[in-house]
């Protein structure tokens, strides 16, 4: 985010309040928020649609109502609240309800931990949202890979596949237990790789490479580590010869990289990866 501030910045942010919590799996564990902090907040369609969810620095007293222009105006760069972005898993418009699935490691990360500890009536202000893909009704197959930092997007479009889709759904979780049941159309095949220990996204790499790719118009959703997102990125533009407006692609982390480090060369990053494409091309 910019050092400097204007005062048209941020404008849709909410007060989502904890309304209950669910351990999904032994690294996953959702939270859904309410409150009428959350009155006016809207999805626009897309299936990987995100917030940033903003952590206040404790021992900092910030303004009362929460003001993040006016922070970011009026106070050290050190202290202003720090923000994880995250991917809506669903909206309930009619109970406003917000629900987002964290990846929880133990004590690593910021988001991750708060949201093993969450209980109701916990506050976070949210940012958003945002989002680019959903699937295009007018392709003739779909393809969704991801890691587990993908899989509430994967997730939330399978659920709006239509009925007689052709999709292939490639997931990759760290073992077995990891696995979820994720609702889709009949017909939709799902796979899970187990990563067990091994590098993140070798097995998703392997499966798209070696996968039969039907005839037709292709709508693909990769996201994800960086590094095999862009292995794959490589594969779907060069050798599959997809055009760029058919993928959805993108490094949601990296490996050895936490998310501040991530977001500031990231842009950069990716336009390096076009630029070394399209001279191999």
């Amino acid at each position: 985010m910019a050092e400097r501030a204007s005062r048209t910045a941020p404008r849709d942010i909410y007060e989502a309040r904890v309304v209950h919590t669910e351990r999904l799996t032994p690294h996953m564990v959702r939270v859904v928020f309410g409150g009428e902090g959350l009155s006016g907040f809207a999805m626009d369609g897309h299936t990987d649609s995100y917030v940033k969810l903003i952590f206040l620095t404790e021992g900092i007293s910030y303004p009362e109502p929460f003001d993040l222009v006016r922070i970011r105006q009026e106070f050290p760069r050190d202290q202003w609240p720090l923000n994880r972005t995250y991917t809506v898993r669903s909206w309930d418009d009619a109970q406003g309800e917000l629900t987002i699935d964290f990846v929880v490691h133990g004590d690593e990360g910021l988001a991750g931990p708060w949201a093993a500890k969450a209980a109701p009536g916990d506050v976070l202000h949210v940012l958003g949202p945002h989002g680019d893909y959903a699937p295009d009704a007018t392709a003739d197959w779909h393809l969704l890979v991801g890691d587990e930092s993908a899989l509430p997007a994967i997730a939330a479009a399978l659920e709006q596949m239509p009925s007689g889709a052709v999709v292939h759904a490639f997931i990759e979780v760290d073992g077995v237990e990891e696995e979820q049941k994720l609702l889709a159309p009949d017909g939709v095949e799902i796979q899970w790789f187990h990563r067990g220990g091994g590098p993140v996204g070798e097995a998703l790499v392997k499966a798209v490479v070696e996968l039969d790719f039907p005839e037709g118009k292709l709508c693909a959703f990769v996201h994800g580590e960086a590094a095999f997102v862009k292995e794959l990125r490589r594969h779907l533009r060069l050798e599959r010869q997809v055009p760029r407006e058919q993928l959805s692609i993108s490094g949601y982390w990296r490996y050895g990289k936490n998310d501040e480090a991530w977001r500031a060369v990231k842009r950069e990053w990716n336009e390096q990866v076009e630029r070394e494409q399209e001279q191999v091309a």
